[in-house]
């Protein structure tokens, strides 16, 4: 059952402090008057930064009708501004990034970087053009400072980890260049294992085993090395001592008023539970009467689904979603919202929106065997009967504590992936306390005489949309267990749920179906079969077609789901970050790093709070 949620007045109405904070941030996201102008500058201080690198890293770049004046100024002079212009560059492309996404404070980094660059230009015996480029970035800068109001992204201290890895790995490269670029002035003829160890010590600031013929160059090299280790250094040594701003994720006391608004209005939209998951944020129109869920993946604000509750309160609730991606600079984007949900994101938002895929949804009441549609279903079921298997279907507060743990760590014996796939449609959890309400389906087969092991072959979650429906959360089975054990499962769910009050079951979200079914039709022209043949394609590693014909076999009605975004050129970053939600692709912390994640029942779970 769910938690039970009383709902006072406080939580319909939170009072003027979330509406002041709404006041604060339309205004904050309406006061910037040009969208191009931190992408141009941003790239204009990465093309400063290579090539400061450059002028560092290879002496022609630097011999220009200055060059005699090299010898009027002292030698550590020259070589500290040379070591201060590589040191310069690596910043401003590191920089480079944050200040595109108007970072405030790559801002003003990279208002203190751009004078010191161009003075160590000056002072490096170079012409005056690269020194006025950067003071001309820096007042531009200065002028439109206002464009730069982002606030920090949520950080932890793994990315000083990141940061040591990554600018180690640059340093040492860099090195072998600045090392390899003078091998005219070294003392015999050192080979690669000689200069990594020159580098390795120029680092730390030592003196390593190559020696110069020339005492400028050795100090150039010295000092350079030096440099690099020090930026690697301090970078690390800032990143991990600079508080903690963690991840956001739903509290106990948001996820109180998430269930009650899935009470009232969860038969709205099968995408509706998802919003519960643990790793989301939650922001709250300033009714309170509907919440959208999100998490934020590489710089995109990424919500699932349809807001969760009135939908006459979803524009409120967008706005200040949309306000809080602007204060941060994050791409808003929205994966599988309904079409009304797309009408209203479009309107309200000024976004747009196109055709993600389909979901499909069978009316169990309805659903039956018979038919020659149904035939090959009908055979394959009737096979793995045959075979010795058979189903149970229960909610998962009529199983003991016992049957939870088994069946979590058999779903994650089962996954195949060291870490947990899903984002949009999927719960992450098996058991919790609050969610003896889902409905979980259990495949088992006896093991045959002399064998040994466990009878559980296979399981469905399915969480709950509504009153009367469910949506497919988790399908897993055992990859030693006979082929159709998941049209066994889902057929044995449709037949049973009715007794159990429930009419609608959400299966499987298949991706670009209504191109599969038309680009495989006779007529369909060339550029719909070129597509076709492309997802056809990517097929061997997403499943896309896969899943459409899986569904397809079970009769379902089809229903449209919608990706909203806010411009063309964001659809790479976005898909990008869908991929990473839904850990296709994992850019996080190696395996000894991250703490263990697992489709499995957490012992510690606690009872959630119920509201005053």
């Amino acid at each position: 059952m769910s938690v039970p949620v009383s709902v006072e007045p406080s939580v319909e109405a939170p009072g003027e402090q979330p509406r002041r904070r709404f006041q604060h941030l339309r205004t904050q996201a309406a006061s910037v008057p040009r969208a191009w102008l931190p992408g141009a500058v941003g790239y204009a201080a990465l093309l400063i930064g290579l090539v400061d690198i450059a002028c560092a890293v290879f002496p022609k770049l630097r011999n220009t009708k200055m060059h005699w004046l090299a010898g009027q100024l002292p030698g550590g002079t020259t070589t500290l501004a040379a070591a201060g212009t590589l040191m310069v560059g690596l910043l401003l492309v590191i920089l480079a990034h944050a200040l595109r996404r108007r970072k405030r404070r790559a801002w003003r980094a990279v208002c203190v970087l751009l004078p010191i660059g161009a003075g160590l230009h000056l002072l490096r015996w170079h012409q005056v053009g690269p020194a006025v480029i950067s003071l001309v970035l820096f007042v531009v800068l200065l002028v439109h400072h206002r464009e730069f109001y982002a606030k920090a992204d949520p950080r932890t201290r793994w990315r000083a980890v990141v940061a040591f890895v990554l600018l180690t790995l640059v340093s040492v490269g860099l090195g072998l260049v600045i090392v390899g670029v003078r091998h005219g002035a070294e003392i015999g003829d050192p080979g690669l294992f000689e200069r990594l160890q020159h580098v390795a010590y120029g680092l730390f600031g030592f003196e390593g085993p190559i020696d110069y013929r020339n005492d400028r160059v050795a100090w150039y090299v010295g000092y350079s090395l030096g440099a690099l280790g020090l930026l690697t250094a301090g970078t690390t040594a800032y990143l991990a001592l600079r508080p903690e701003r963690p991840q956001p994720e739903l509290t106990a006391e948001d996820e109180v008023k998430v269930r009650a608004l899935l009470d009232k209005h969860g038969a709205r939209d099968s995408l509706g539970y998802f919003a519960l998951r643990r790793d989301k944020s939650v922001l709250f129109s300033p009714t309170g009467k509907a919440a959208i869920s999100y998490r934020v993946v590489s710089g995109v604000m990424l919500a699932s689904g349809d807001p969760v509750g009135d939908y006459e309160a979803w524009p409120g609730a967008i706005k200040l979603f949309m306000a809080e991606a602007r204060e941060r600079a994050w791409v808003p984007a929205v994966m599988g919202c309904s079409e009304l949900g797309g009408e209203i994101w479009t309107r309200e938002a000024g976004l747009d929106a196109i055709e993600l895929g389909d979901e499909a949804i069978v009316d169990a009441t309805t659903f039956s065997l018979s038919g020659r549609a149904m035939r090959n279903v009908r055979q394959m079921v009737k096979r793995i009967e045959r075979n010795g298997y058979s189903c149970q279907v229960r909610r998962v507060g009529d199983l003991s504590q016992e049957e939870k743990h088994r069946i979590a760590d058999a779903a994650a014996r089962w996954r195949g992936t060291d870490t947990e796939r899903g984002f949009s449609m999927a719960l992450g959890r098996f058991g919790d306390p609050g969610d003896d309400d889902c409905v979980v389906v259990t495949a088992h087969k006896a093991p045959e005489e002399g064998e040994s092991g466990d009878d559980l072959k296979a399981v469905l979650h399915f969480v709950p949309w509504g009153a009367d429906g469910i949506s497919l959360e988790l399908m897993r089975r055992d990859r030693a267990a006979d082929p159709g054990l998941n049209e066994l499962l889902i057929v044995a769910a449709l037949q049973a749920v009715p007794a159990l009050g429930v009419r609608r079951v959400s299966l499987n979200f298949a991706m670009f179906r209504s191109a599969l079914a038309r680009g495989e039709r006779i007529g369909a022209g060339p550029v719909l079969r070129a597509w076709r043949g492309l997802l056809v394609f990517s097929s061997r590693w997403f499943q896309i077609e896969s899943l459409y014909k899986f569904n397809a076999k079970f009769q379902p009605e089809w229903e449209p789901r919608f990706l909203v975004y806010p411009q063309t050129r964001d659809l790479p970053r976005i898909g990008f970050a869908a991929m990473q939600a839904e850990a296709f692709i994992t850019l996080g912390m190696p395996r000894f790093g991250r703490k263990r994640q697992r489709q499995g029942l957490m012992p510690e779970a606690a009872p959630l709070p119920k509201a005053a």
